[in-house]
């Protein structure tokens, strides 16, 4: 059975009720989630599941399912090993999921802000990292770039306060319209049926299936750390909140 990703319609939800679908000694699957797997340059959720005996098993990273069959939605929730997880945990148990919301917040507004900073420099992303305390994006270039006109641009889109949706397309829709693909180091799932799109209004739509603010207000003060020379043919810009 796929997992239903709640993330994927709404980024704000923070737990939801589930029903636990396998159990192994990798982790846990769930019928539905709102547990972000690592992917995409963005760091996985972290938080807990909770039975109904009020047992909290603390789940310390989510993984994208591996095996043959598996959908981009199935995901694997790693327990803390020291939790006696196993023993509280059987296919058709029913739990509830929550994330750590700060964490998730903090991903939202970072992944935002690399969609406004690739409308800034304009050039093929080659590497991507969104975590709790930073995002980089390397850009496929051999230009310099202007730490302070980079900055006035991003803070300038930020200050918009431009609306932030999702939209799908068919495999076919977005085979016919490359020019949407922005990175060279990620791929969008083509061969599932249909692709997320991310769209900020009149500023960036490319594929995106991570985790976003509904404004480009809310993503607050944000500083470009440093901008380096990655290789000859990279150039690196990081971001932290001001």
């Amino acid at each position: 059975m796929a997992t239903q990703a709640l993330f994927r319609e709404d980024a704000y939800l923070r737990e939801c009720d589930a029903v636990v679908t396998r159990v192994g000694d990798d982790g846990v699957e769930l019928d539905r989630t709102v547990f972000y797997p690592l992917g995409g340059g963005q760091a996985s959720d972290t938080g807990f599941i909770t039975t109904a005996s009020g047992m909290r098993l603390r789940v310390i990273d989510t993984r994208k399912v591996k095996r043959e069959g598996a959908t981009p939605d199935d995901a694997l929730h790693v327990i803390d090993p020291v939790d006696a997880w196993q023993a509280e945990l059987a296919v058709g148990t029913p739990v509830r999921a929550q994330i750590d919301w700060d964490r998730r917040y903090r991903h939202m507004r970072f992944h935002t802000a690399t969609h406004l900073l690739c409308a800034v420099v304009k050039q093929m992303v080659d590497g991507c990292s969104i975590t709790h305390d930073y995002a980089r994006l390397d850009f496929a270039m051999t230009e310099l770039l202007d730490k302070q006109l980079v900055q006035d641009e991003l803070d300038a889109l930020i200050a918009s306060a431009t609306p932030v949706g999702c939209e799908w397309i068919s495999d076919d829709e977005m085979r016919a319209n490359p020019q949407l693909v922005k990175s060279m180091s990620v791929s969008p799932p083509i061969g599932f049926g249909r692709v997320r799109l991310l769209r900020v209004q009149d500023v960036d739509l490319q594929p995106c299936g991570g985790t976003h603010v509904a404004n480009t207000a809310e993503i607050g003060a944000m500083r470009v750390a440093k901008i380096e020379k990655k290789s000859a043919k990279t150039r690196r810009v990081v971001l932290e909140f001001a």
